[in-house]
């Protein structure tokens, strides 16, 4: 395909891109695909990432050009949709394996993707051909290359998240700037303007607190910026777009800084996608760039891992690593010479008992430890700072323990994290799972994503809608319960059955 493609071709090509299906992985399917990597079977992973990633790219282009409250206008979001753009063009130009003189006695069926979505071609799509010395260099050398694209691809989206934070500023500077900030609209005492928010996308069971509901509308000046809402689809505009939930919550959010921390829920909405699409795009990315790493010559990876994915995730390595990440942060940024405790229990068959000096004392199942090292970072953070501001820095040294407990089920490895930190009020329930950008400045946010070592936007409102989405991503879940006037208590739930597929947005 010529690399000389203009831009209505371009648009042309990733709107019928966009069109087509996705295709679910497993972490099992990943795990069973990669055990023995070979320039063969990587040849047939790289086929797959090369039918796959432009479908999915092309679906998040066309919604960053449809974007409600006219976002998707914000320079650091349509510098976002260009680097989307440029992704799908590097991939869409990159040569297939069968365009380069590959037999194809070595490429899988690309219909069975077409077929059925994923299984055979990714447990079933093994070569079975052996790979003489020629033509083995032949699949190194492509293998190669097209590693080397999709990491430059990787590499351009790090900034990501950054920008989509930037754009969100932008836009509430905009919303001030024309006075068009959402008006909150409640069946049972109307409009109420100057409220630029909804209820928290991530408060469970919708009408929690009574019958009256409210939603999001944007004025009449602004009525002509509508895009793509919750469904992704377009239009958008007029009263019907928006947040849904109680006024009584509402009633419970009018403290003037939750209000404005708060995003339309559609906003809300589209960035659970946007992040999840993106944390199933960089999964896809990094665990074949892991792999080819793997199946080099005098690669001496763990016999654990496949790519990035650990087969004996232990549960106690992680903890203690995010425990003293956590900490670490805590002693730099409150000047805590002595953070509370994080004691970890082990329960088997039902018997707790504090699991400290026994490495044998551990649960181990397959997983992504950065993964898990990220979520639970983000709740040790939260719960020291939390344990800390309640009782004073008066008591260093003295603080009560948090306490993390982890039980066993035939389904669930369920992590629960208990801190006496005061909890969070019911007002402040919506918030915990929004979006929060307003606090922070660019070079602030640059300053937090330049180590791979910090969780992502950590301290900027990312941490556990960011923590939710990556254990939904292989089938768990993220479950949040206060008492306020004591602590609060988080429930990590892990699929141990490895078999949830990626819940793929539209």
């Amino acid at each position: 395909m010529p690399v000389n493609i203009s831009s209505q071709q371009l648009r042309q090509m990733i709107q019928q891109s966009a069109k087509h299906m996705q295709t679910q992985v497993s972490l099992k399917q990943m795990v069973e695909f990669g055990r023995t990597p070979s320039q063969a079977t990587l040849l047939r992973a790289a086929q797959f990432i090369h039918h796959e990633l432009p479908i999915r790219l092309a679906r998040r282009v066309v919604e960053l050009e449809n974007l409600p409250y006219n976002l998707s206008n914000m320079s650091s979001v349509k510098k976002v949709a260009e680097w989307y753009q440029q992704s799908y063009l590097d991939l869409v130009t990159f040569p297939p394996p069968e365009d380069v003189g590959l037999p194809k006695t070595i490429l899988r069926d690309i219909s069975l993707t077409e077929e059925d979505g994923v299984s055979k071609t990714i447990t079933e799509g093994k070569p079975k051909a052996i790979l003489d010395a020629g033509l083995l260099k032949q699949v190194a050398a492509y293998n190669a290359r097209f590693v080397d694209c999709i990491e430059n691809i990787k590499t351009r989206h790090d900034p990501v998240a950054i920008n989509m934070a930037q754009g969100i500023q932008e836009l509430k500077a905009h919303w001030k700037e024309t006075k068009s900030t959402p008006v909150l609209e409640s069946a049972s005492s109307g409009p109420s303007a100057g409220i630029d928010a909804g209820a928290g996308g991530g408060v469970d069971g919708g009408d929690l607190l009574g019958n009256s509901t409210f939603r999001v509308t944007r004025p009449e000046t602004n009525s002509d910026h509508g895009g793509a809402g919750a469904g992704g689809g377009g239009g958008g505009g007029g009263a019907s777009a928006g947040a849904v939930g109680t006024h009584e919550q509402m009633q419970m959010l009018k403290n003037q800084e939750a209000v404005e921390n708060l995003l339309p829920t559609d906003l809300q909405s589209f960035l659970d996608r946007f992040y999840m699409s993106r944390i199933g795009i960089r999964m896809l990315i990094g665990q074949h760039v892991a792999l080819a790493k793997a199946s080099s010559a005098g690669s001496k990876s763990s016999p654990d891992y496949v790519g990035i994915i650990c087969t004996k995730t232990s549960i106690r390595d992680i903890v203690t690593q995010a425990a003293e990440h956590a900490q670490g942060i805590l002693q730099d940024t409150m000047g805590v010479f002595s953070p509370p405790e994080i004691k970890l229990f082990i329960s088997h068959s039902g018997v707790l008992g504090a699991k400290v000096d026994h490495a044998v004392d551990d649960v181990h199942f397959m997983y992504v430890p950065s993964h898990l090292h990220h979520c639970l970072f983000e709740l040790f953070k939260n719960s020291l700072r939390a344990v800390v501001e309640t009782h004073g820095l008066d008591m260093d040294g003295e603080y009560p323990p948090i306490k993390v407990i982890v039980a066993e089920g035939n389904e669930d490895i369920t992590i629960k994290i208990s801190d006496e930190g005061g909890g969070i009020p019911r007002s402040g329930m919506p918030l915990i799972w929004t979006y929060l950008y307003t606090t922070a400045q660019r070079q602030d946010l640059e300053d937090a994503m330049s180590s791979e070592y910090r969780a992502p936007m950590a301290g900027f409102g990312y941490g556990l809608p960011l923590s939710r989405l990556y254990l939904q991503f292989f089938g768990g879940d993220l479950k949040v319960i206060s008492m306020e006037g004591f602590g609060t208590d988080a429930y990590l739930h892990l699929n141990r059955l490895s078999d949830s597929t990626e819940p793929l947005p539209s």
